[in-house]
């Protein structure tokens, strides 16, 4: 094993994450549609022992093919889920729809949970695992974003017996950038961890899934304790 816990003999795990899909993005003397991944995604990813595959938006019929080659798969941050995928109207602070970006990333979370994959959704993606399930979401929360583009931090603590307990298991300060949360849990999921004021921060899925979500940006800290987590259920589902 290497000090990061994957296993030299079947090498770094394959993590698959998504991107973002911009309609104009600007790079060199460049100014065309993009898919777009924050670097800190890869950076945590190498840090925590695995490689980085892009997952850009695509037909959803491919994503049963497309998780097949993975052996984890991150869903990244991004816009506001569009609120008729968990059946309500749009709320006036609610972000225009990314629709390619949901139904894209609705089906690899129904691909990853249906294989066994494992997957953890980073904040959109946690509220996006939860939509997935059946469950709804608050449109808004006053005072959780500081100021626009500019990320915040504040304690979140583990709920006792969670598989993100026994990945953190005392309470700490998180990354975070978030005007929506979970509202109603979607069918089996569990609450793993809480803010001071109650927000849900994680929810996952009971054993024998490996599914975990985050309201925070693990990717833009330097805690590589959940990335760890998911690299080394990635290796242990493989070998």
């Amino acid at each position: 094993m290497t000090g990061d816990g994957v296993s030299v003999s079947t090498g770094r795990p394959l993590i698959g994450v998504s991107t973002y899909l911009e309609v104009r993005a600007s790079w060199g003397v460049w100014e065309l549609p993009a898919a777009l991944l924050p670097a800190g995604y890869p950076r945590l990813v190498r840090a925590a022992g695995g490689l980085t595959a892009m997952l850009p938006p695509d037909d959803p019929s491919y994503a049963d093919d497309v998780v097949a080659r993975l052996d984890g798969v991150v869903i990244a941050g991004g816009p506001d889920v569009e609120p008729v995928r968990y059946g309500a109207k749009r709320e006036e602070r609610t972000g225009p729809p990314a629709r390619e970006r949901d139904a894209w990333e609705l089906a690899l979370i129904e691909a990853a949970l249906a294989s066994g994959t494992p997957l953890l959704g980073i904040c959109r993606g946690m509220q996006l695992l939860n939509v997935a399930l059946g469950g709804t979401l608050v449109q808004h929360l006053e005072g959780h974003v500081e100021a626009v583009g500019v990320f915040g931090a504040h304690e979140v603590k583990p709920v006792p017996g969670t598989l993100y307990e026994s990945i953190a298991p005392t309470a700490c300060p998180v990354p975070t950038y978030h005007h929506q949360a979970v509202d109603r849990l979607g069918r089996d999921l569990i609450v793993s961890a809480h803010a001071e004021d109650g927000t849900v921060e994680a929810v996952e899925l009971p054993s024998p899934h490996w599914a975990l979500g985050v309201q925070w940006h693990p990717e833009m800290g330097e805690d590589l304790r959940v990335m760890k987590a998911l690299t080394r259920a990635a290796c242990d589902r493989r070998t």
